[in-house]
C-alpha cells in the first residue's frame, strides 16, 4: 500500500526533524526497524553531515513467535489504566519455561549469577514455578511499584486462593481492574434478604425455577464460598464482607460486584 511504501520516508524525516529541532542523534527500534532506521541514518547524514546512529534490540515474541505489540493486539502495558498491576503480573507468570530465562535477563535487573540459582532451583521443583513468580514479582515492582506488586498478589489470591482477607482488603480500584467487564450493583440490605434475593436484585440469574435451582445445583458462590440454600440470610462478615462488598459469581467465569449501601 501507499502508506507502506511511504513509511521508510516518513521515519526517516522523524529522525531529522527530531535530530534538528531536539538534538536526537539516537533512534531505538526493534530488529524489524532496521531499514526505517537506515533510512534516516542516510537522510541526516546527508543533510546534515553529522554522525547520527541507529540500535537495533531483539523482537519480544510469544512462545508462537508472534510479535508482541499494538498491531499484533496482545502489548503489555506500562500504563495502569489499560494494564492493571494484576494483568501485568500474571502476564509474566503464565510465561513457559523455554522463554522464562530469557525474561529474567532481559526484563529484570537480578544478577546473572542468581538468574543461574534459580533456574538450576526450578530444575530441581518445576512445579512451583519459581522463576515465572520472580520474573513477574520483578517486574511488577519495576512498573508499579512496591504497592502495584502488592495490589497484584491482594487480586491473585482473591481471585484465583479465594481468600476472604484478600477480598477485604482491595480498594475500589482493585475491584474494578480485577473485574472489568463485571457488572456492579448498589443495593440496600433488607431486613431477612436472602442469597435468591441478592441474585435476582443483581440481574444474575434468571427468574422463576431456572434462577432457583441454578443456586440448589451449587452454581452460585459468595466471596469464594459455593452457596447452595437459596433461602439462606445474608450475614455480615460471611455474605458482605467488613468492606461492604460481595463477590458474586455465576458459574465459572460470571462475576458481579456488589456494594451494599448504608450497612
Amino acid at each position: 500500500s501507499l502508506a507502506e511504501f511511504l513509511y521508510p520516508a516518513l521515519q526517516a524525516y522523524d529522525f531529522l526533524h527530531l535530530h534538528q529541532h531536539h538534538g536526537c542523534r539516537i533512534q531505538l527500534g526493534g530488529a524489524d526497524q532496521m531499514g526505517n532506521i537506515m533510512s534516516g541514518y542516510e537522510l541526516v547524514t546527508k543533510m546534515t553531515g553529522t554522525d547520527v546512529f541507529g540500535i537495533t534490540v531483539p523482537l519480544i515474541t510469544s512462545t508462537t513467535g508472534d510479535k508482541l505489540g499494538k498491531t499484533a493486539g496482545n502489548a503489555v502495558w506500562l500504563n495502569r489504566d489499560k494494564t492493571s498491576p494484576f494483568e501485568l503480573y500474571q502476564f509474566f507468570v503464565r510465561q513457559q519455561d523455554n522463554i522464562v530465562e530469557k525474561y529474567l535477563k532481559l526484563f529484570t535487573f537480578l544478577p546473572l549469577e542468581e538468574i543461574d540459582h534459580i533456574m538450576e532451583m526450578h530444575a530441581k521443583e518445576p512445579e512451583k514455578w519459581g522463576p515465572q513468580k520472580r520474573l513477574a514479582a520483578e517486574v511488577t515492582k519495576l512498573v508499579h511499584g512496591r504497592e502495584g506488586l502488592e495490589s497484584a498478589k491482594r487480586c491473585t489470591k482473591a481471585l484465583y486462593y479465594s481468600s476472604v482477607e484478600a477480598l477485604e482488603a482491595m480498594s475500589d480500584q482493585e475491584l474494578e481492574e480485577l473485574f472489568r467487564q463485571a457488572p456492579s450493583a448498589e443495593l440496600m440490605l433488607e431486613p431477612g434478604m436472602n442469597v435468591l434475593d441478592l441474585c435476582r436484585k443483581a440481574n444474575a440469574i434468571p427468574d422463576g425455577p431456572s434462577g432457583y435451582q441454578k443456586i440448589t445445583n451449587g452454581g452460585v458462590s459468595i466471596n469464594g464460598i459455593r452457596v447452595t440454600n437459596p433461602e439462606a440470610v445474608l450475614i455480615l462478615g460471611q455474605h458482605i464482607l467488613k468492606n461492604g462488598v460481595s463477590l458474586l459469581r455465576i458459574g465459572k467465569k460470571n462475576y458481579y460486584i456488589i456494594k451494599w449501601l448504608q450497612l
